[in-house]
């Protein structure tokens, strides 16, 4: 059972300066008799952001999940961008482990604190009150959480929503935030390793390969699957504030799943290339004289 914290919280400054647009203002009445109801706003949105190519990667849709294709040695980042005029906070999952603490992901950790209309950027790992490790599209084998012991949730990412319990303030600093909701009790505790030893390397390379062929499909025709790597150190400093879940549940979830473009195709979400699609041929230029115009 989740439960509400009053622990303290934590936030960073910010690193995109990015105001959502006010069109996406609106509040909703109750339907009339006989009419359509409301569509729903999410409380966020979320894009994934390639760092190489400066642009945010296009998401593609089949039976109801969401999509991109991710390059692989590129770093990048996820972007959360607040809808409401309330504090939210942002619980912040890649490959199923907590992006500031290292934990295997659960909605009731540490997650991001985004004010108002306002936006926060996650460009990696949190390792400290001053600095990340860039995520990076990679091999599983190398990604963060197979080096870690965890590699069964490669591919995904995922934000749990909670709301503030607390009313809120008419103005806010312009500054991204996250919340430790266990700081103190894990404050104490050593870093997930990056040591392979905490699982044979052989034994983690049989477990890697066969999550590849388990997670895919056709097996036959995919390539291992796409994950997240522990990339370089970069300066990101925090500070403290404070935050109240409104509800021990989080109000919304989304994800977003990524992998290589072939094995994208493979599953259905991108179509296959038109050249694929034809047979080759030898002389494409052989044809015989055309008769006069």
């Amino acid at each position: 059972m989740l439960h509400p914290s009053n622990a303290p919280t934590w936030s960073r400054r910010r690193v995109l300066a990015a105001m959502l647009a006010l069109g996406a203002i609106g509040a909703h009445l109750p339907a009339a008799a006989h009419a359509p109801l409301p569509t729903v706003r999410p409380l966020v949105t979320m894009d994934v952001y390639d760092r190489n190519d400066a642009t945010a990667l296009p998401v593609y849709t089949k039976e109801g999940r969401r999509y991109v294709v991710g390059a692989p040695g590129h770093e990048y980042a996820v972007r959360i961008r607040n809808c409401t005029g309330e504090r939210i906070l942002a619980v912040t999952s890649v490959d199923g482990v907590n992006v500031i603490s290292g934990d295997t992901a659960a909605p009731d950790q540490a997650g991001y604190v985004i004010e108002p209309w306002d936006s926060v950027e996650i460009a990696g790992w949190r390792k400290g009150l001053d600095r990340t490790a860039a995520f990076y599209f990679t091999d599983l084998g190398d990604s963060y959480a197979a080096r870690t012991g965890r590699p069964g949730n490669v591919g995904v990412i995922g934000v749990a929503v909670f709301r503030d319990k607390t009313a809120p303030v008419a103005a806010y600093p312009l500054r991204d935030r996250f919340a430790a909701t266990d700081m103190d009790r894990r404050k104490d505790a050593p870093a997930p390793s990056l040591e392979s030893d905490r699982i044979p390397a052989q034994a983690l390379a049989s477990e890697a390969a066969a999550v590849g062929k388990t997670m895919r499909a056709p097996a036959a025709a995919a390539a291992t699957p796409l994950a997240t790597g522990h990339g370089r150190n970069e300066t990101s400093y925090v500070t403290q504030v404070a935050f109240e879940r409104a509800t021990t549940a989080p109000a919304e979830v989304q994800t977003i799943q990524y992998d290589r473009r072939d094995n994208l195709i493979a599953l259905g979400v991108l179509p296959t290339s038109r050249y694929a699609q034809r047979q080759p041929q030898a002389f494409p230029g052989l044809r015989f004289a055309p008769d006069p115009r």
